[in-house]
């Protein structure tokens, strides 16, 4: 077999068999395929697809490209993953709400791809934090604390790791079977009993229409549970920012706000239900309603903030995180409001066009290895249906210079629609079984 051979396979129509894609996984792990072969398979598979044989035959291949934990923590080990957005952090304050009711999550976690943000660099905003654990270290965390936000260690799924990097730089991020592939290669070599998924929908989220959600939720929940793993999809909207915010230092704020100040936000209620839509799914609770009050408890009795904590200081970050993290977060050079063009309801926003800004002004990376400023982006960004006068702050700017700060204001700005009202979707379209 040669990696040749089989790009030229799917470039002409035919799927690859079980062997060769083991084999090509096994290649971009160990390096005998390069990144040019990489970018070219990628290519290949985005520009003709995969059927659902060949999805889940390349997903294990993945899997299987490494190490596939195994766990004994006296019950059920369960996870969730996003197929991304702009200010998506549930998961920093799923993990701890699900450690603190006494169900294990370890989270292998990844970076920003494309217009999204990623958890990991989210997580990295805090003074000290890594998220570069070894095995061992993972383990303890788990066992331990009962949830860990990590990056994929060398041994889990390497061939994602190469492919994953490749598919950022070489515009194949929105294909359902390298994304399929992508999460699930990962969330199963982490020796999951169940896994929700939250899918993504709008012009913040890799597919816009409800329709191309509503196909990766299926490929996700299908491939999954071909690989034996129960598993749920949530398609949620992405019409708007779900946090208030969109930068990694500025969501953690909303993270710690949520863990410390709770209140009802769209940030809240989709962990919730998130989070309840899994204990259900593990068995641990019969009714989601049952299950989200539990949650609930863990959030506003302070049990989920000091879990949060204990991982942070875990990571290498600072003890009792929750107490003082206003004063350790990092800060912009310029930060400044950004008044509403003109009066009327804010009707819209263009989430890919924020991301982007976000990236330019240095939050993400243009190229593979660039380093990543955790303080700038926006915050203070006001909802859907909200009525602005004009000149009326309707978001916070934060950069590094006066310079990125007008590029970044001009693109917020043109991101935004303002008209009459009008009615918007509900955070949760639909669930997928």
């Amino acid at each position: 077999m040669d990696a040749r051979a089989i790009i030229e396979k799917l470039r002409d129509g035919r799927e690859p068999t079980q062997a060769e894609l083991n084999w090509f996984a096994s290649g971009l792990a160990n390096r005998a395929v390069s990144d040019a072969q990489a970018g070219a398979f990628a290519m290949a598979v985005c520009l003709r697809g995969l059927s659902e044989e060949a999805r889940v035959a390349l997903t294990l291949a993945m899997r299987d490209s490494g190490d596939v934990l195994k766990w004994d923590v006296g019950g059920p080990v369960v996870d969730k993953h996003s197929t991304g957005g702009i200010g998506d952090c549930p998961s920093l304050l799923l993990a701890p709400m699900l450690a603190a009711v006494g169900v294990a999550n370890p989270m292998i976690s990844g970076r920003g791809l494309g217009h999204t943000g990623g958890t990991l660099d989210k997580l990295e905003a805090i003074p000290g934090v890594s998220t570069a654990v070894d095995e061992a270290g993972f383990r303890r965390m788990v066992d331990d604390i009962g949830c860990a936000i990590v990056s994929a260690s060398s041994r889990i799924a390497p061939a994602d790791k190469k492919l994953y990097a490749v598919r950022d730089v070489t515009g194949t991020v929105e294909s359902i079977d390298l994304i399929t592939a992508s999460i699930l290669s990962k969330k199963l070599a982490a020796g999951l009993d169940a896994l929700i998924l939250d899918v993504k929908y709008g012009s913040g989220a890799f597919m816009e229409s409800v329709e191309d959600a509503k196909a990766l939720a299926r490929s996700l929940v299908d491939t999954a549970k071909g690989a034996g793993c129960p598993t749920v999809a949530l398609i949620t909207d992405m019409n708007q920012p779900l946090a208030s915010a969109a930068g990694n230092a500025l969501e953690i704020a909303e993270v710690m706000e949520a863990l410390t100040e709770p209140k009802n936000s769209r940030l809240v209620d989709l962990t919730l239900a998130l989070g309840a839509e899994l204990l259900v799914l593990a068995g641990i609770e019969t009714a989601p309603e049952v299950a989200a009050v539990k949650l609930r408890d863990a959030l506003q009795s302070g049990a989920a903030a000091e879990k949060f904590d204990a991982m942070v200081t875990a990571l290498g970050g600072p003890a009792s995180f929750s107490s003082d993290w206003r004063q350790r977060l990092p800060e912009a050079s310029v930060i400044r409001e950004i008044p509403a063009p003109a009066s009327g309801t804010i009707t819209g926003f263009d989430g890919h066009a924020i991301g982007l800004a976000v990236v330019r002004l240095g939050g993400g990376r243009m190229r593979e290895g660039d380093r990543i400023d955790a303080s700038v982006g926006f915050s203070d960004i006001l909802a859907l249906g909200t009525e602005v006068q004009k000149g009326q702050p309707v978001a916070r700017l934060h950069a590094a210079n006066e310079k990125a700060a007008l590029a970044a204001e001009r693109a917020f700005r043109d991101s935004l629609t303002i008209g009459e009202n009008s009615e918007f979707p509900p955070l949760i379209i639909e669930k997928v079984t």
